[in-house]
């Protein structure tokens, strides 16, 4: 499905992160691949992981960091002179914006949270455009919380939001380049973001009460929608959030 194409996975962190469940599943359908790592902290847990992958270029990059990520770009343009698709699965707020009542969230928290979450993905796009000769697909990861007050989401919510307001935008400017952008919008999943969510245990449990298929989402599930929208099967979608979460999103209690 993905096979001849080359794609970036930002974000990241360890074995049970989405953007690995992505880059695992696009790897498996044929795509040579770059990943990235943030720092030092992160670097040896991702080489290894990058081991089990065909040869992929692993690269550093704090997305809040200008100079980082157009050195990325500059490496695939070098590596590879062009680029398929681009996966950006990266959001932070500080534990002080997640903790106690959203009415009290910092300026810098706030700011914070939308220049990792938000900002980072119009840059990483912006960097790839220029490489996507022959068009592409962009593709991001949100949340209900984005639309739905829930408990303990607080800030995350609103970059939420934002993030998939900035899909419409990118879709709408990008389409004349045949360049498509996108969001999966996933259940609640176990990973080392989701740990910093106050409640996140609760959110699981009600998921999977109220679910129609009264159950989660899981990684690999991700993965395989991902490498749908990533390919040209999906070739008419563009400026979407999909929603993956055993349809959670449509009930109404």
């Amino acid at each position: 499905m993905l096979q001849g194409k080359r794609g970036i996975v930002f974000g990241v962190a360890n074995e049970y992160s989405i953007a690995w469940a992505i880059a695992k599943a696009a790897h498996e359908h044929g795509a040579q691949l770059a990943i990235t790592y943030q720092n030092e902290r992160f670097e040896e847990t991702v080489r290894q992981l990058a081991r089990t992958l065909n040869e992929p270029l692993v690269l550093r990059c704090d997305v809040s960091e200008d100079e980082q990520i157009e050195r990325v770009y500059d490496t695939i343009a070098q590596e590879w002179g062009k680029l398929d698709f681009v996966v950006h699965s990266i959001a932070f707020a500080p534990r002080t914006a997640l903790e106690g009542k959203f009415l009290e969230t910092s300026r810098a928290d706030f700011l914070l949270a939308h220049d990792i979450s938000v900002y980072s993905f119009i840059a990483v796009t912006r960097h790839a455009v220029p490489l996507m000769t022959d068009g592409g697909s962009v593709l991001t990861l949100t949340y209900l919380g984005s639309e739905r007050a829930v408990p303990g989401y607080n800030v995350m919510g609103v970059c939420k939001a934002a993030l998939e307001a900035c899909v419409r935008y990118l879709a709408a400017e990008l389409g004349e380049r045949n360049i498509r952008v996108n969001a999966l919008s996933p259940g609640p999943i176990k990973t080392l973001a989701a740990r910093g969510i106050p409640g996140f245990t609760k959110m699981l449990d009600i998921m999977r009460e109220r679910a129609p298929l009264r159950r989660s989402t899981t990684q690999e599930e991700v993965g395989k929608l991902a490498v749908v929208l990533l390919s040209d099967y999906a070739s008419a979608v563009t400026g979407e959030i999909v929603y993956l979460d055993c349809g959670y999103h449509i009930m109404g209690m």
